[in-house]
């Protein structure tokens, strides 16, 4: 394994933009708890409590004592996705915004992150911005990752804090300026490795959970641009580390669900990356990449 250093001795910091806990274990968690193994120091900032949250393990949907203390039951899970993965992690501070369903879509809920100030909002990043120094962030697309309010929201500040947290003249009162060097975009549901990880399964004889989810998301991806993968972070030996982060969610993930359908194995041979678009640099590198830290960091064999 390599050691990471920087030129100038400083350490290396990564900071991963999530709108709710558990986004944090199905987005990128291989490509964290590598970073982590390397020594990288790697913080998630998750704007939202999660609060609502719909229950999508079966085994304990139904339950009022889980159902009045939404708040303090993902806490927890967060609590323990946070330790299994290494990272540290901060919350912002904001409601979550429920994801709201029917036709017409009913308004969103008041006081929740979503309907939030964008300026308090972009203020409250840029000061953990500030605090943290990272050289490189993660966040979603313009899309959001898939089209959750909350998702799209976190696109929106993590893009303005990142030109923000630079510019002496923006929130004088949030710390002192740093320059992120790098932002990208998480690719983890790509279309190109879904029918990949289909494909693979159907050869091998296998049930795929795919295809169900291509007709769920099906109407939403059509609306969306193709995402431009710049950047496969080779995760493999990260995949289970990845699982169990995921299921300390317990709440919301189902065990037995499609996320679980895909034998390790399968996931090593065929699809052994985790993907991110580079958004904004500060620093030259050559695309594609394998490596968050491009142009960043040099690495020094152990």
């Amino acid at each position: 394994m390599d050691v990471v250093t920087a030129g100038n001795d400083e350490q290396l910091r990564l900071m991963a933009v999530h709108a709710h806990p558990d986004d944090e274990s199905s987005k990128g968690a291989a490509t964290m708890a590598r970073y982590v193994d390397q020594g990288v120091d790697v913080l998630v900032v998750t704007c939202t409590g999660g609060e609502r949250g719909s229950i999508l393990n079966p085994a304990l949907k139904g339950r009022e004592d889980i159902e009045a203390n939404m708040t303090e039951i993902r806490r927890a899970e967060m609590d323990r996705a946070r330790e299994i993965l290494g990272v540290r992690q901060h919350w912002l501070g904001f409601v979550d915004s429920g994801l709201p369903e029917g036709d017409p879509l009913p308004p969103l809920p008041e006081g929740c992150f979503a309907l939030a100030p964008l300026d308090e909002a972009v203020g409250r990043l840029v000061r953990e911005i500030r605090e943290f120094r990272p050289q490189v962030m993660t966040t979603y697309d313009e899309f959001g990752g898939y089209p959750h309010p909350d998702h799209i929201r976190c696109h929106e500040i993590s893009v303005a804090a990142f030109d923000a947290a630079a510019d002496p003249e923006r929130y004088p009162d949030a710390g002192e300026p740093w320059q992120v060097s790098k932002l990208y975009y998480d690719v983890g549901f790509s279309a190109e490795r879904s029918k990949a990880l289909h494909e693979a399964m159907l050869a091998r004889g296998l049930d795929s959970p795919f295809e169900e989810w291509f007709k769920r998301r099906e109407e939403w991806m059509s609306k969306r641009r193709p995402p431009n993968v710049t950047t496969r972070v080779p995760v493999a030996d990260w995949f289970e580390r990845r699982d169990a982060a995921l299921l300390a969610h317990a709440t919301q993930v189902d065990p037995d669900g499609w996320f679980f359908k895909v034998p390790l194995d399968l996931q090593r041979e065929v699809w052994p990356t985790e993907d991110f678009e580079l958004a904004r640099s500060v620093v030259d590198s050559s695309l594609p990449e394998d490596d968050l830290f491009a142009g960043v960091r040099e690495p020094v064999s152990s």
